[in-house]
């Protein structure tokens, strides 16, 4: 074992009197007057001079503005770090925009800024300096004091008193009729110097069907069958859609009726959470190294006929988790290009079959005869990809597949330090130890 100091989120549901409830709205108020307020200023002189605030001036802008008008007497209220991280978001925004306008930012393109409205925007606000701990169950934050939890915060407070972990800031946000806070904390976590089970891999491939179907070095076949809780949840969901969408607007009624409905979305999400990390944490805690596809999530949620099946499984969120695990547990992801073959190429033969529809849920190939599920067909090429050391952890760029003449190839895989590398196999396999080499050489 060694220690490496990682940045993890310890999150908590809260469970605060009506007093301090009516303290949290009154913050999460305050954070988002300090957006729009910071928002406007930044429009304002850009349609005069060009250029915004940035985070440092919009605070002394601040300081300035709230003592000469009398309306804003009550900003004192709230502790002044929700002012402040506010005009570091939208400072942070800002520059996010320009960089994605200008093409310096990976994924999605961004949009400007806008301003938050109350009942249409997330509640949340946070904290970045002040007495930030928690014991038994009960958290203190700044200017709220101390807050019962629902669960109890003994592992976070554990590490903290030992000395290991260090808050570096707390957010609390409402998510459905719940306020939760989560602390960020620099902390030493232990990581062992080789994996439990050297040498052990494992080919995974997600579907809607299942949750993910997945095959080992040792020939098992591993299916999850996912929750569904989007699915299962439709008829209750669609009857608190109508019960919300019959009452009078502004009414306690409809207050009742949002909330209703809000649990209803979050029970959703908390039981697709659950069966993720349950997934997730097998796989990272079994095999050294785990195969998964670089899928192309947005694309695939554009087919209206598998959209909400795709939206329900969590791909994106699978992949995330799994990235992460494999690190804690010193093994490795490796991730195939996007436009590798898994479904369509034979996993005994290696034929090709390009004319395989999506109806086709049994795999036949027909040049050595091999019959197996389609989706353990995937897993097992994905396997294969690894065995073989012909791919890389995120070795999806664009040099790997090139785009059209005169065009820049597109990377597939943003962010990622090591996109877009090619070579032998042996090479590639070299590359494939490089994300955990940080840990490894840490712990001799």
């Amino acid at each position: 074992m060694c220690d490496v100091q990682v940045t993890q989120a310890y999150r908590f549901a809260l469970d605060p009197t009506p007093a301090q409830r009516r303290a949290l709205v009154s913050h999460a108020g305050a954070a988002r007057f300090a957006w729009n307020w910071a928002l406007a200023a930044c429009t304002t002189r850009h349609q005069a001079e060009g250029t915004w605030w940035s985070a440092t001036d919009l605070h002394r802008l601040w300081n300035q503005t709230k003592k000469a008008d009398p309306t804003l007497g009550w900003w004192a209220q709230n502790s002044k770090c929700v002012y402040q991280e506010a005009f570091r978001d939208l400072d942070r925004a800002l520059r996010d925009f320009v960089r994605s306008r200008n093409g310096q930012r990976k994924g999605r393109r961004l949009g400007f800024p806008r301003f938050k409205k109350w009942g249409r925007c997330r509640d949340s606000f946070r904290f970045s300096t002040g007495v930030m701990r928690c014991a038994g169950r009960t958290v203190t934050l700044p200017r709220l004091g101390t807050i019962g939890t629902h669960e109890s915060t003994r592992k976070l407070a554990r590490r903290l008193e030992g000395g290991p972990a260090r808050v570096l800031s707390a957010t609390v946000s409402r998510t459905g009729h719940r306020w939760h806070v989560s602390f960020t904390v620099r902390i030493d976590r232990e990581v062992p110097e080789r994996h439990a089970r050297p040498g052990s891999a494992v080919g995974v491939d997600l579907g809607v069907s299942t949750l993910l179907t997945a095959v080992d070095n040792s020939g098992s076949v591993i299916e999850i069958a996912g929750p569904k809780a989007l699915r299962a949840g439709l008829r209750a969901l669609a009857r608190l859609s109508r019960a919300h969408a019959r009452t009078q607007p502004g009414s306690a009624n409809r207050a009742k009726a949002a909330g209703r409905l809000a649990r209803h979305h979050a029970r959703i999400t908390h039981v697709r959470a659950d069966a993720l990390h349950k997934a997730t944490t097998m796989l990272a805690a079994q095999y050294e190294t785990v195969v998964v596809e670089d899928l192309n999530v947005a694309g695939m949620l554009a087919n209206r006929r598998l959209a909400r099946a795709i939206a329900d499984a969590g791909f994106g969120r699978a992949r995330q988790m799994l990235a992460y695990k494999t690190g804690w547990n010193a093994g490795s992801l490796v991730v195939a290009d996007r436009w590798f073959p898994s479904s369509k190429k034979c996993s005994g033969c290696g034929r090709p079959k390009p004319n395989l529809s999506l109806s086709e849920r049994t795999y036949r190939c027909g040049g050595c005869g091999l019959v197996t599920g389609r989706d353990v067909n995937a897993a097992r090429n994905l396997l294969n990809l690894a065995v073989s050391g012909a791919e890389s952890q995120n070795a999806c760029g664009g040099d790997v597949r090139p785009g059209l003449a005169g065009r820049p190839p597109a990377k597939q895989e943003p962010g990622t330090a090591y996109a877009g590398q090619t070579g032998t196999a042996t090479a590639q396999a070299a590359a494939t130890l490089m994300a955990n080499s940080h840990i490894r050489s840490l712990c001799r």
